[in-house]
This record gives C-alpha cells, sequence and structure tokens, in this order.
C-alpha cells in the first residue's frame, strides 16, 4: 500500500483568491484577438469578429432550444430568462420588459472589467460589439440588439432587445 498523500486537485490554497472564468474567458480572448490583429490587420481583426458572431449564433440556437424546452416560445419575453449564462455577482444590471422588447443596463461587467483592468479594451470591444447582436439573432433572426452605450465609452452598457414588428 502506498504512503503517498492525496490531494483533491480541484482546491486551491485558502490564502489565494480564485480567478473566476469570466476573468479568464476575457484574458484569453483579448490575447488571441491581440495576435490576430497584430499579425494580420484589418482582416485579422474582421475575422475575430466573424469568429465571435459565429459564437454568438450558435449560442442563441441553443438558447431558442432552451426556450422550446421550457414549452415558450423564442419571443423577446423569453430570451433572457432561457439564457445560457448564470449571471454572478460579477455582473449587475436591470432589466425592463416591454411590449415584445427587454432593456437591459448593466453597471458591472467582468469582462468589460478584466479588459479595462488589463488595457485591452481595442481587442474586448471585438466581442463586445459583435456577441449580444449574434446572439439574439441565432435565438430569433427576427430579435434585433440595439448595443447604444459601452463601458469603454460610457461607464456602463446598454441593451435593447426588440423583436421587428410583423415577424413574430
Amino acid at each position: 500500500m502506498s504512503t503517498e498523500k492525496k490531494v483533491e486537485s480541484n482546491k486551491i490554497a485558502d490564502d489565494l483568491e480564485p480567478v473566476s472564468m469570466y476573468q479568464m474567458f476575457a484574458k484569453m480572448f483579448a490575447l488571441v484577438a491581440k495576435e490576430v490583429s497584430d499579425e494580420f490587420g484589418d482582416a485579422g481583426r474582421e475575422a475575430v469578429k466573424r469568429g465571435v458572431w459565429n459564437f454568438g449564433v450558435e449560442r442563441g440556437k441553443d438558447i431558442a432550444r432552451r426556450a422550446k424546452a421550457r414549452g415558450k416560445p423564442n419571443d423577446a419575453a423569453n430570451y433572457l430568462v432561457s439564457y445560457d449564462m448564470d449571471r454572478s455577482d460579477e455582473f449587475d444590471s436591470v432589466d425592463t420588459y416591454g411590449d415584445d422588447q427587454v432593456e437591459q443596463i448593466f453597471s458591472k461587467c467582468a469582462f468589460a472589467k478584466q479588459f479595462q483592468k488589463d488595457g485591452m479594451e481595442e481587442y474586448g470591444i471585438l466581442y463586445c460589439e459583435m456577441i449580444d447582436p449574434s446572439i439574439a439573432y441565432g435565438y430569433n433572426p427576427n430579435l434585433k440588439c440595439i448595443h447604444e452605450k459601452h463601458f469603454f465609452t460610457h461607464g456602463e452598457c446598454t441593451f435593447c432587445f426588440k423583436m421587428e414588428k410583423g415577424t413574430e
């Protein structure tokens, strides 16, 4: 019998602050986007944006599947409640539901915070500008995302997810 000490591999030391998956994702995304942008210039930036768009569309399709599994239509009212990403305390938003639309105002975002902390806003914006419109499109091509304010320029992010009239 072995006298080796077994240690749980998923435990970090109690005196270390954990790094969230949101922080790691933001760092990874910005560093990859920077490398692609540095290597390929504007064509690389456009490729990164297309990749984010494709990722978002796939997420949106899965959110539509989640709504359907709940017996709900993929309309504006069921978009956020069927969402695929839990909101941790690293995000703060107020959601307001109206006729065929949902408005969100974010006062805190882990992704934007990390992009800003690392001085990587130039690369983070490639994600921020594309992800929500593409998720909404994948969920329902008639759900439009209006994203007027960004953390990098306004200190908050605002979204309006609005179903185009006569297209439901």
